[in-house]
Parts: structure tokens; C-alpha cells; sequence
């Protein structure tokens, strides 16, 4: 009801389970999935790998909803390949901003759990040490990695930097290919685990 009421956004399917979910979504290939991470047979997380996990070749965008603030929750999910992590008392705004942002190829992580979340992340450190990039970042993309990670969207980085909003997506491009991630929320959380933003305070 939400999302339909919103005037760009039309809702082409629901599902009861998580398995239904998955084949629904693989059938119609929607712009963004959205979906809870408690699902009978088949749960949010599981639901979000096989959709977006990093064997898909063709990953669909996936926003996680829950009504539970674990960080073990959201760190599955972003893990599994969701584009956005939403509390379920959000709101009807932020969960419209969520689709949006995820269907731009953007991400939006509940302003509730990002800082906490990604700090949370560095202080525990990944299983395995970070991914080195392939190539060395110039100095407006580590600026452009730590405005990320930080959670700022594209238009407020290049306010930020002074610079245009295609070179922010340029910049972004770069850093997916750099560090051989697919999205915004891992240029994120490799940003933490590299202690990137500590080091800029």
C-alpha cells in the first residue's frame, strides 16, 4: 500500500515465503526486491543471496526490512548483496527513499544503523584480511571512498568536493572496479575494514 501509493513506483508481485520470493523475483526481474529478513521457508538473507549474493551474475537490487535492529542481521544482509537495510519504523519516506536509491544503483542503510553498524565492522575486522586494489587510488577517490562510507549520497559528495555529480559517478565506477566490488555498501564497508576512516577522523 505504501509503495503504491508513491506515484513512481508500481509493486508487480508479492510473495508469502522467501522461496516464493526468489522465483517471483527471478521471473519478473523487478527494479528492486524488498525483502523481510523473517520469512517462513526461506529467510530475508538467504532470499538476498540467491537474488544478489556474489555467485549471481545478474544480481537483482534487494532492500532488507525488519522490524529487528541486530547488527548481526544487517551485516548478513550486506554481506549477502542488499543494496539497502531498512527498520521497519522507518517510515513511509525513507522506505520510498530506499527504493528510489537502491533502483539508481545507490544505497540506503538506516541512518539508525550505519555509523554503529560499519564501526562495528572495522573493530572486529573481516574474516579475511580486506582485498588490496588493483590499482592505487588517486586522492579524490579515497575522499570520494570516506564520503561513502560515511553514507553521504552522490549529490551531497559533490557538493562536498565541488565537483560535478558525473564525476562523483565516475569516481564511484572507478572504485567498484579498483576494489573489485559490485555496489556502494561494499566500497563502504571495505572503507572500514581498511580503517579508512579512521585514519581521515
Amino acid at each position: 500500500m505504501i509503495l503504491n501509493a508513491q506515484p513512481d513506483i508500481e509493486v508487480v508481485g508479492e510473495a508469502g515465503d522467501g522461496r516464493r520470493a526468489v522465483e517471483l523475483a527471478q521471473r519478473l526481474r523487478p527494479d528492486v526486491c524488498l525483502l523481510d529478513i523473517r520469512m517462513p521457508g526461506m529467510d530475508g538473507i538467504e532470499a538476498t543471496r540467491a537474488l544478489a549474493g556474489p555467485s549471481v551474475a545478474d544480481p537483482l537490487a534487494v532492500v532488507v526490512i525488519t522490524t529487528f535492529d541486530l547488527d548481526d542481521y544487517v551485516y548478513a544482509a550486506l554481506r549477502a548483496g542488499a543494496r539497502g537495510f531498512l527498520l521497519k519504523e522507518a517510515g513511509p519516506a525513507l522506505l520510498a527513499q530506499a527504493v528510489h536509491a537502491a533502483a539508481a544503483g545507490d544505497a540506503l542503510i538506516a541512518p539508525s544503523v550505519t555509523t554503529r553498524l560499519l564501526k562495528a565492522f572495522a573493530d572486529t575486522g573481516p574474516a579475511a584480511p580486506p582485498k588490496q586494489p588493483i590499482e592505487a587510488l588517486t586522492d579524490r577517490e579515497e575522499q570520494v571512498l570516506v564520503a561513502v562510507a560515511r553514507g553521504r549520497t552522490n549529490k551531497e559528495i559533490a557538493d562536498e568536493l565541488f565537483i560535478t555529480l558525473s564525476t562523483v559517478k565516475s569516481h564511484i565506477t572507478s572504485l567498484m572496479t579498483k576494489l573489485g566490488v559490485r555496489n556502494r555498501v561494499e566500497i563502504a564497508m571495505w572503507a572500514y575494514e581498511t580503517n579508512r576512516t579512521r585514519a581521515r577522523g
